[in-house]
């Protein structure tokens, strides 16, 4: 019953969406599974810290990543802490727990030429597929917003007169993006073929598909791999990298890292500073080019 409760505090009162709720629970469940292999008639309430070190042993050494490994663990930790907060245990076995070392990444952007390569050129608008796809593209890198952001835009969210979008971001949290005249010109564009449409459903969505119907996350994210695929080398080629991208030319032109925080709809500098080590790179090859002591 517990779970179901910490289940339901995840997504009221944390305001968490579904999938991130699923992921949550899943790694609970995997838990309690381990539990009941290993350790009969012992409840997930009842576990010490030596019981859960056990789980990370055995997690490792199925081959699981350490960011994984850790990920399962705070799933855990905030599921504990949500026993406390309901007077349910008296205390955490994993409030000692250090996360396991996870080597830093830093995930490279689109360059200016691989993105102008598929605004101008990878992209020719003769229907509404194409004009809805130019459009994800173009409000992905003008915009810097997620996946299921873009996904959940509605028409009502659309200011053209103040040229600002409205956007629900993470735990419903509202925040408004200018958005620019050639962005408009898109959207306008967009509209005209979308009207066009034989059926459509759900009308107060801004992206569907031809159908009619609201857009999904992994249509969204086909739609971004088809096109980026061909003029990039990278292995990943998402959404995801075109919000990086959109945050990194920013602060390599002197954008203000506050401002990239607020545009982003990050809680913390901290979030928003991972797109700063690009930046440096940029700055690195400027240095490296342009001081008159590094010439030959």
């Amino acid at each position: 019953m517990s779970v179901k409760k910490f289940s339901d505090y995840l997504s009221l009162e944390r305001a968490y969406s579904k999938h991130t709720v699923m992921a949550y629970i899943r790694d609970i469940e995997m838990f309690q599974k381990f539990l009941n292999k290993e350790h009969e008639k012992i409840e997930l309430q009842e576990v010490g810290y030596s019981e859960i070190r056990q789980w990370i042993v055995q997690l490792v050494n199925d081959g699981k990543s350490n960011k994984t490994v850790n990920r399962k663990i705070s799933s855990l930790n905030s599921y504990y802490k949500f026993l406390l907060k309901i007077d349910a245990l008296k205390l955490n076995p994993l409030k000692q727990h250090k996360a396991l070392k996870v080597a830093k990444k830093v995930q490279l952007p689109f360059s200016r030429e691989e993105l102008q390569t598929v605004l101008n050129n990878s992209i020719k608008i003769i229907d509404f597929e194409s004009a809805r796809d130019q459009l994800m593209v173009e409000l992905f890198y003008a915009t810097g917003i997620r996946r299921i952001e873009l996904v959940n835009i509605k028409l009502i969210d659309i200011d053209f007169k103040n040229q600002q979008l409205k956007i629900l971001g993470k735990r419903n949290k509202e925040r408004y993006i200018p958005i620019i005249t050639s962005l408009i010109n898109s959207i306008d564009l967009y509209l005209k073929y979308r009207s066009d449409l034989p059926t459509i459903i759900d009308a107060d969505n801004l992206f569907l598909t031809k159908k009619g119907l609201k857009v999904y996350e992994m249509l969204v994210y086909r739609i971004i791999n088809k096109y980026f695929s061909v003029v990039s080398s990278k292995i990943k080629c998402s959404p995801h990298v075109l919000r990086h991208s959109f945050a990194t030319h920013l602060l390599n032109e002197g954008a203000d890292l506050n401002a990239v925080k607020e545009l982003l709809g990050h809680t913390s500098l901290a979030a928003t500073q991972v797109y700063t080590h690009n930046s440096i790179e940029e700055l690195k090859k400027v240095y490296a080019n342009t001081h008159p002591r590094n010439r030959t």
